[in-house]
Formats: C-alpha cells, structure tokens, sequence
C-alpha cells in the first residue's frame, strides 16, 4: 500500500539525494504524522526507518489531499493544517536540513489515516478472497512452475501455480517484516521451502492457480516456552521447544500477534492427521486413514482454490484469530513465531506470533509411533503453518 504513496512522492520532485534513510532526502521528507503542537506550528513525523523528523509550517504551506494509489496531484484536494490528524502520512516537501531532522515546509501532502485503512482493508479482503498461501515444495524452471503445500482442514495437498513475465513477483528480505516492503524479485530467487501468497484467478482445475502477483520469502517458523517478557524493550525471551536453546524474539510496531484458543472453545475441530483425539482429522478405529478431498473440490470443508466454504485452511483460520499485545503474553507461555531468516540466529524480528499454541501444536502433531514420545515440535513441521507472509 505504501509503495504506491513512494512512488507518488518520487514522481512529484525532480531532484532526489539518498540517504541512510529512504524516506528522506534533500527536498522531502515521508512518514507519519506522530504528534502536532498548534501553537508552534510543527508536525513531528515518523518514517518507515524510524527516525523523527520536525515539520515547520507557515502562513505560506500549503496542505494538498492525495487518494492512495494516486500517482500525481491531479487529482488531489485542498487541506488546511487544521485537518492534519496523528496517524495521518505525509509527505513534508521543503529544503531538510543538513542533519536531517528538521524541514521547514512549503507543501505538505496529505494520504489521511482513515483513507489509508479503508484501501488496506480492501487490499486486504481482496488477497484474502482471491488468493492462496502455501510452501514452495518444487520448481520447475523450463515451465516457470511453482508447486506449493497448504495443509487444510481436509488435508494436505500440492497446487501448481505457473508465474510469466507479467505475474509481478515480489520477495520479503532478509530481517524484513512488513509485506509493503517486499522487493522485486524472479522466478530464480525462488527456492524450495520458501512461502508463498499469491492473488489472482481460480482455474477449472482446482489444482492449478494463475496468479497476477506473487509474493515469497525464506522464513524460519520456531515454537518455545516463553521464559520472560520485556514490554519496555519489546522483547520477548524463549527456550525453543525441540532443541531447547534459548532464543530472543524482537517485537516491532508491525508484528501482528495473536492468541489461539484453548481447546475446550474448538469445539472438537481438528485438520486431518493432527493429534489423533476424536474430532474432525482423527482416523477411524483401526488405523484406516480416511479419503482426503482435494482442496477446492467443492464440497464441505473444501478451501482455497476452487471454492469450498471459506476459514477452513489453516493458516487462513489463524489470520482471523483475535489480536493482542505484547503484554498479553505471559512466562509459561508456548508460542509460535514466525521471521525472515535474519543475520543473528539467536535473536528473530516476529512478523506472526500466536500464542497459547500449545493446543494448535497439538492438533497438528502427527500420531507419534507405538512406545515413541510426543514431540511438542513435531505440529510445525510437514508445511502446516505458513503466516509468515503477512497481508497488505
């Protein structure tokens, strides 16, 4: 969605000079509107980077309305400073001083708050309607054709989606958690064990997806006990569960954390070959495992492509779980964390957290073998959960 309001910014000026923050340059600046002083006329602004920037304005500013996604001011609205809101993005056009940290405004442009939230949630409704999510499990480079993974409710299954030079192709980097910040990228970035959203069309073959665009990364996925929790640093300090090192998870304003419910208010529904207890998935008496339906066939419990009633794909159901905060998450906790691959092993920036997954790793765990112990991890293994793809 921001990228849209870059490419906006960048079209409107004719002079450019990079910096350590893209954000800023010799003639602009671009962030967040965090606090307004009336009386003296500022703005303090916040860019994607994080540094602060102190927007002055005169009698002689000019205050400009700009739609999301449009492309020049054609189009564009007057604004008085009074209209200006915290949370509002704008983008501060004036000479910056030579640190960086102030700039006295001739034109400030405007994509209010609320303008902005009503084009993500449509962006969001949108990829959630028309798209699919899932691990890369092969490639074919002479075709151009990406096979993914996504376990559902009735099981695991491999849809192919075939990329061409139009499908626009994007890919998080690394230590990177925001899907606006995604990079473009080719079909020979890819790699198996990546994840994958895509958005575009359903075919006739509920196996096959075209895709419009498509977006990857190389994730890492770990659950841990949580030993202690920093809201002040946010910080969040764990013992992974299977090789019990202890790790450091790093929560930035954009990590979307939630909480899954115990299993008492799951009312008994599980994916196929989770956990073994009754309920949806368990096998029948004697180890029979039952016929799986393809994934958008059509019939109930059907998701993804294809059709089938919406919510029954996993990571789709955890997406719509409830939000909370850091301070939410408590020692003792069992969590789900998903990054990119980052440069510091021991320390991932979250971009998805669930909490209380205790229950979902338990309903995802395939039956452990006759006289074997469970293994607490082994419910993240198998492709199962792949939210590390974010959604606009």
């Amino acid at each position: 969605m921001r990228t849209f309001f870059f490419a906006a910014a960048i079209a409107l000026i004719s002079f450019v000079v990079q910096t350590d923050d893209p954000n800023i340059a010799a003639k602009y600046a671009i962030g967040e509107i965090k606090s307004i002083d009336a009386a003296a006329k500022q703005l303090t602004i916040k860019t994607d980077a994080g540094s602060m920037v102190t927007v002055t304005l005169s009698d002689k500013t000019t205050y400009k309305k700009l739609a999301p996604g449009e492309k020049s001011l054609t189009n564009a609205t007057d604004l008085t400073f009074a209209d200006l809101g915290e949370g509002d993005r704008v983008m501060a056009r004036g000479t910056v001083s030579e640190d960086r940290k102030t700039v006295p405004a001739l034109q400030v442009i405007v994509m209010t708050k609320g303008d902005l939230a009503k084009k993500q949630e449509a962006e969001r409704l949108e990829w959630r309607r028309r798209g699919i999510l899932g691990v890369i499990t092969a490639l074919k480079s002479d075709t151009h054709e990406i096979t993914i993974s996504n376990r559902t409710m009735a099981g695991t299954q491999a849809v192919v989606i075939p990329v061409s030079d139009k499908t626009e192709m994007r890919r998080y980097a690394p230590d990177s958690i925001r899907f606006a910040d995604a990079k473009p990228s080719s079909f020979s970035e890819l790699k198996v064990g990546d994840q994958l959203r895509a958005l575009g069309d359903r075919t006739e073959d509920p196996l096959r997806f075209n895709p419009q665009k498509v977006v990857t990364g190389s994730f890492r996925t770990v659950g841990g006990v949580v030993s202690s929790v920093d809201p002040a640093t946010g910080e969040i300090h764990i013992k992974e569960l299977e090789k019990k090192t202890p790790l450091t998870i790093v929560i930035k304003q954009d990590a979307v954390l939630r909480r899954f419910p115990a299993e008492g208010m799951m009312g008994g529904m599980r994916p196929g070959g989770g956990g073994g207890a009754p309920g949806a998935g368990a096998p029948p008496a004697g180890g029979a495992q039952p016929q799986q339906r393809p994934q958008g066939a059509g019939g109930p419990g059907a998701g993804g492509p294809g059709g089938g009633r919406p919510g029954f794909n996993i990571n789709d159901m955890l997406e719509r779980l409830p939000t909370i905060s850091i301070a939410d998450v408590k020692v003792g906790d069992t969590i789900i964390v998903s990054s990119t691959q980052g440069a510091d092993p021991t320390r991932l920036t979250a971009i998805s957290l669930i909490s209380g997954a205790d229950t979902l790793l338990a309903m995802l765990a395939p039956r452990p073998a006759a006289g074997q112990a469970p293994n607490p991890a082994a419910g993240l293994g198998g492709g199962g959960i792949s939210f590390g793809i974010g959604l606009p």
